[in-house]
């Protein structure tokens, strides 16, 4: 595991053990002085996903605590999944997506599903996202309607369309 994908595993690891978060005054200092969005994701030892949250832009003073707070909500919070258990720790596969600034696009066609995330945003500021390189989805048409259906934004609806890229640790 690299830093990033250490802190947010030792977080879920603490959290559920004594419901309390690791000291970031011993987190290497790489993550205090970053801040961005990110996501982490957790998948189970048949690589099924488990859980996913994140954020577009940083909420906290620093990427450490985008991760802290986004692996606690990707363990406990995540609505379309139970709550990770202590017994699972073991099998848990832990990345973090840290991402770049996104960019306004106007086609599809300026899109690449292995190397661009995408964020649908609709007039009234519902927005999805979608990470790139993500298993199963193989068209860049999938990846708009996955990402519409996450923000609850119609097919009929207009949207504004962004992509970025990431830096994945796994």
């Amino acid at each position: 595991m690299d830093i990033y994908t250490q802190l947010a595993y030792d977080t879920i690891k603490m959290f559920l053990i004594e419901e309390n978060l690791p000291d970031l005054k011993k987190v290497n200092p790489e993550l205090l002085s970053k801040k961005a969005g990110c996501f982490v994701t957790l998948r189970d030892k048949n690589d099924q996903l488990r859980g996913c949250i994140g954020t577009i832009k940083p909420l906290y003073k620093n990427l450490a605590g985008e991760i802290e707070a986004n692996a606690v909500a990707a363990s406990t919070q995540d609505p379309r999944f139970s709550p990770v258990t202590i017994e699972e720790l073991d099998n848990l596969k832990v990345s973090v997506d840290v991402l770049n600034d996104p960019e306004q696009i106007f086609s599809n066609d300026d899109l690449d599903l292995k190397k661009y995330g995408i964020i649908v945003q609709a007039e009234d500021g519902r927005d999805g996202l979608l990470l790139p390189n993500i298993k199963g989805i193989n068209s860049v048409e999938e990846q708009v309607i996955i990402a519409r259906e996450k923000a609850g934004i119609e097919k009929d609806e207009q949207i504004s369309l962004f992509r970025f890229t990431v830096d994945r640790h796994e």
